[in-house]
């Protein structure tokens, strides 16, 4: 993929200790960057499909589902009571 040349600011501390882990991690700054914003847009892609799992799942059933799933149970139970273990 090609890349893009940018420039960025940073706080002279930050600039340092970007510095210095891309030295002990034996990569270039550019390659620290690219690394630390691909984990980001993993950490929000993520965040954005919990919620949205969250949501899909946060409703309680309605009546009609309790009651089914209430007959389903019992169901079930009768079934699995004549059964020899």
């Amino acid at each position: 993929m090609p890349s893009v040349k940018t420039a960025i600011s940073l706080e002279k501390n930050l600039f340092n200790q970007v510095n210095q882990l891309a030295n002990d991690l034996h990569v270039s700054r550019s390659k620290l960057f690219t690394l630390a914003v691909k984990d980001y847009l993993k950490k929000q892609e993520n965040k954005m499909l919990l919620a949205q799992l969250n949501a899909a799942y946060c409703d309680s059933p309605k009546e009609e589902e309790k009651t089914v799933s209430k007959a389903m149970h019992r169901k079930h139970r009768k079934i699995v009571g004549r059964e020899i273990w």
